[in-house]
């Protein structure tokens, strides 16, 4: 099933233009939306899980009118938010069960059936009798992610679900989230570039509430190859290499000089050396031409 979006405008009360005509199609896999803190990815998550309404435009999933018909949407969604709270005296288990109900499975033979199976895919089954409030924040998530497969959703949203988690639990809670994303569209906000690098199939920029560019990971670094350069530089002579060059993003080295990224059609001087593209690249790049070209 598609999500398609189309003219999607969302402005506040406080003036801030946080979607800004979005058009976009989204098909089945992990769909990756990366953009900064502030950039309007919440917004665009809250609006397709029929939390808040748009100013304006149209959102269908399937035949589905999505801000006409919300109940219909929330029957396949699955949703994870940025801020996810629990109980915090009751289990795993017995947590959910009761989210269970809610979904409308009133046989307790289903709901013992479908609670075993979603924390066997989140590995969360040897813990099962666990308060949720004493989980770490990996397997909080991995438990987020347990809830919102009880009612077999065709449309997933994450929103930012790795921010703040240690390398083992975001590692954990990307395999547990690649596994659940074979059957179904995942769209997956982060403003991290490796868990989109590392998870999805299709990906956009969004910044300023306004889709940047929107293509595959592969691709978007495709088009950059030959195009990025590098050369190790002292601190103090930084600011003049901005000055000349269009510097990407600069990593301190172990002994305090910094490696520069440049973009480039041509080699800038002699001293810089051909580096292969990355993802970073290209998130840097759109995000440096939207600022240094904005819309008004």
């Amino acid at each position: 099933m598609q999500l398609v979006i189309k003219n999607l405008t969302k402005t506040y009360k406080n003036g801030v233009k946080a979607l800004d005509d979005i058009n976009i199609e989204i098909g089945a896999g992990m769909f990756g939306l990366l953009g900064p803190n502030g950039a309007g990815k919440s917004t665009l998550m809250r609006t397709i899980a029929t939390l808040q309404s748009p100013d304006s435009g149209s959102i269908t999933f399937g035949d589905i009118d999505v801000l006409n018909d919300k109940m219909a949407l929330r029957k396949l969604l699955g949703y994870l938010p940025q801020s996810f709270g629990v109980y915090p005296k009751l289990s795993a288990e017995a947590l959910l069960d009761y989210f269970a109900t809610l979904k409308g499975i009133s046989s307790k033979t289903e709901r013992e059936a479908i609670v075993k199976e979603v924390l066997e895919i989140t590995n969360l089954y040897d813990v099962r009798k666990k308060h949720v409030a004493g989980y770490s924040g990996g397997m909080k998530q991995r438990f987020g992610i347990a809830q919102l497969l009880l009612n077999n959703p065709k449309l997933i949203i994450v929103d930012e679900p790795t921010a703040g988690l240690d390398p083992a639990e975001r590692h954990r809670f990307l395999n547990v989230l690649r596994e659940v994303g074979t059957n179904c569209t995942v769209i997956f906000s982060t403003h991290i570039v490796d868990d989109v690098k590392e998870l999805c199939k299709e990906m956009a920029i969004l910044n300023g509430g306004r889709i940047l560019q929107h293509s595959t990971p592969a691709q978007a670094t495709q088009e950059l190859e030959g195009k990025i350069w590098t050369k190790i530089i002292e601190r103090d002579e930084l600011e003049a290499n901005e000055a000349m060059y269009n510097i990407l993003s600069s990593n301190y080295n172990q002994d305090n000089t910094l490696n520069i990224r440049v973009y480039s059609d041509e080699q800038p001087s002699s001293d810089f050396k051909r580096a292969n593209a990355q993802l970073d690249d290209v998130y840097f790049i759109a995000l440096k031409g939207d600022i240094e070209n904005p819309v008004v």
